[in-house]
């Protein structure tokens, strides 16, 4: 599998010089399968770039492709209007979440309505469905090459983690987390055991979190923990702050490599390859 950034920012998106080096579009992730699958995490303003990146490789064949929602605040679905596959009716998107097919519908079509958005969502030309990842503890998707096990996570309004296994690889989704709610915090640790990757919210820093709790994010001494308490091979910090510069963000890195090696920063563009 290979795992690549196309979103890295949390909240709001920061195209700033200063944060450039790290991106700031917010969240979409896409995860390539061996057979040539394509799984998107999140529909942020990474999207945008990510779908015209998907129509170039597809060089003028249909695009089927699934799409793994964690939640649907805004900094999550903004690129979603803006995802150039989205328009074309030879192309098959479906939707996956653990609400109900209806309500997502719903959402996304909410934020697509007059005044804020000229063309409706019931006006995409491309096949869409709605699925709900409930009632099993694991899914398969990619013609059952990639098993999804999702997870809750401790968010205002609720957010989805992901545990995805590939040909023995396994990447953990787990951003959008306030530590501190013991049985969710235990979720995660069950679900990143073992795993090789766990991308997690380090949205804060410790001495940040004590003024923003509730507010539904974790620091990167968190992601430390559940690493070293899970067995995770490799830990990627991300849903990275607005206020957080590059400058900020290798300062942060800095202070994670301290307690645990295998720790990298989320930056748009870049691959982690299993």
């Amino acid at each position: 599998m290979e795992l690549k950034f196309w979103g890295v920012r949390g909240s709001i998106p920061t195209p700033a010089p200063e944060n450039l080096g790290f991106g700031g579009n917010t969240t979409c992730l896409e995860l390539r399968l061996g057979n040539g699958e394509v799984v998107l995490i999140d529909g942020g303003t990474g999207a945008r770039k990510l779908g015209l990146d998907l129509i170039h490789r597809a060089a003028g064949q249909s695009i089927d492709i699934d799409i793994l929602m964690t939640h649907f605040h805004w900094d999550h679905i903004q690129g979603i209007p803006f995802f150039a596959p989205l328009y074309n009716p030879a192309n098959h998107v479906r939707f996956h979440t653990t609400k109900a097919a209806s309500e997502v519908r719903n959402i996304l079509e909410g934020q697509m309505t007059h005044p804020y958005f000229p063309v409706g969502f019931d006006l995409l030309a491309a096949k869409r469905d709605f699925c709900t990842l409930a009632g099993a503890p694991s899914h398969t998707l990619c013609n059952g090459g990639l098993k999804v096990y999702p997870f809750p996570l401790n968010h205002p309004q609720g957010a989805t983690g992901y545990r995805l296994e590939s040909n023995g690889a396994v990447i953990v989704h787990a951003c959008d987390h306030e530590h501190g709610d013991p049985s969710l915090d235990h979720v995660i640790r069950t679900h990143a055991e073992g795993a090789d990757v766990l991308v997690y919210d380090a949205q804060f820093t410790p001495e940040e979190y004590d003024a923003k709790k509730g507010w539904g994010h974790s620091t990167w001494l968190e992601g430390v923990k559940v690493a070293k308490d899970a067995g995770v091979k490799q830990l990627v910090l991300a849903h990275h702050d607005p206020s957080h510069t590059d400058e900020f963000l290798r300062t942060v890195l800095d202070s994670a490599r301290q307690h645990f090696d295998q720790v990298i920063i989320a930056r748009e563009g870049a691959s982690v390859i299993l």
